[in-house]
This record gives C-alpha cells, structure tokens and sequence, in this order.
C-alpha cells in the first residue's frame, strides 16, 4: 500500500498568488486523486495509475484526458469571496450553470443542500451530493471541492470527459451500488466545444488571471 501520496498542486504557490485566478488543468494520463483526509486503504492493492492528494474534501476522483477540470483562487480581498462555504460553492457552481445553460444544456440546476454521502458510496466523490455542484436532471455534470485558508478560498471543479465508473476496479472493498452511482454527465452527451465552454467559464468569472497548467503524471 501506499504510503505517502504527492499533493496535486504546491499549495504554498496558489495561497500566495494575489490576483483572483482561473486554473484549466490538463492529465496526460488517467490519475486518482484522494480527498484531503482520505485513507490509502480505500484503494486496492493492485497495480494503480498514479496517485495524488488534493487539499479539499470528498472521496477519490478519476481524473482523465480531456477532462474539463477548471479551479478558481479567490483571495479573501476580493469581492467574489464569500466567507460561507456554501455560499462559496454556490457562486462558482452558478458559473458552469450559467454557462451550460447559454451552450444549450436543458434542466441545468446547483445543488443547494448540504452533503448528501451514504456511507456506502463515500469512497468515490463524485457518488455524492454536495454544496454547488452542477446537476442535469438526476445526474451529477460538475463535481466540486473546497479548500479555504486565510489568504483565500481555492474551488475546484470537473466536467468529466469519460464515465469514473473504472474508479471501481481501484478501490479495495467498494459496495455493490457504487458503480451505478457513479452515473454521471459527460462532455461529449452534448453539442459542445471545451474551448468555448472554457472561455466562457472565463469570462462570466471575469475579472481572473488565466493560467493553464499540465500534470504530467
């Protein structure tokens, strides 16, 4: 088992960027990422892809190619900070609404309860219901997590490109429901292009600093 996991981003840079900040961020490769308290032991013994941990809560998250994975730094001096969490998740998840809705997405709506994670299916995020995120229907378009620090709060967010339902074959005792749970929107269900959908994310987010990164796993 693994022992010690490789933070997905140096946390340390992002809490001292001083301008508000829109991350696209890009996987050469299909990479798991564990939650901020999430335990190894969740994960199988067997040959995994590379592992990362995220500073924000939740389950473990397959990240893939082409994914739409975009995060947000928001210092705490700016006006968009919202010192709620909820609130927080809310603004950020009424940008991808508003913006799938303007591409031609139907019945687009946020989340506006709080965490909804049966005990069965904590292990995989995107199994769960929580503040912000992005629903089509029944279905879960747009996962989301938090970290907050007193410089400013970081969101993170993904559009799957590809169904996390492999995720299941990576974890050591998953439950018998979790990969129907894993249902999830993926990009390619609609008529959409990620660089438009990406640009828009920018400007109905605007004023941030644009930065592409790519995690070469």
């Amino acid at each position: 088992m693994i022992d010690e996991v490789d933070s997905l981003y140096d946390y340390d840079v992002v809490r001292r960027l001083r301008e508000p900040t829109m991350l696209t961020v890009h996987v050469s490769e299909p990479v798991l990422v564990l939650g901020s308290s999430q335990s190894t032991a969740v994960l199988s013994s067997s040959t995994l892809p590379p592992l990362r941990r995220r500073r924000g809560g939740g389950g473990v998250v397959l990240l893939q190619p082409d994914d739409l994975w975009v995060d947000w730094w928001i210092p705490a001096d700016d006006p968009r900070y919202r010192a709620d969490l909820r609130e927080a998740s809310a603004l950020v998840g009424g940008w991808w609404r508003q913006v799938l809705l303007e591409a031609g997405v139907s019945s687009v709506e946020i989340y506006q309860g709080p965490a909804e994670v049966p005990t069965s299916l904590a292990a995989a995020c995107f199994a769960g219901r929580g503040p912000g995120e992005v629903f089509v229907g029944a279905r879960k378009a747009v996962g989301l997590t938090q970290w907050r620090v007193r410089e400013g709060c970081f969101v993170s967010t993904v559009l799957p490109a590809h169904s996390m339902a492999g995720l299941v074959d990576w974890l050591g005792d998953p439950s018998d429901d979790l990969r129907s749970a894993l249902d999830h929107c993926v990009v390619g269900e609609w008529d959409l292009e990620p660089d438009e959908l990406i640009e828009a994310l920018q400007k109905v987010s605007s004023p941030v600093h644009q930065r592409q990164l790519f995690l070469l796993a």
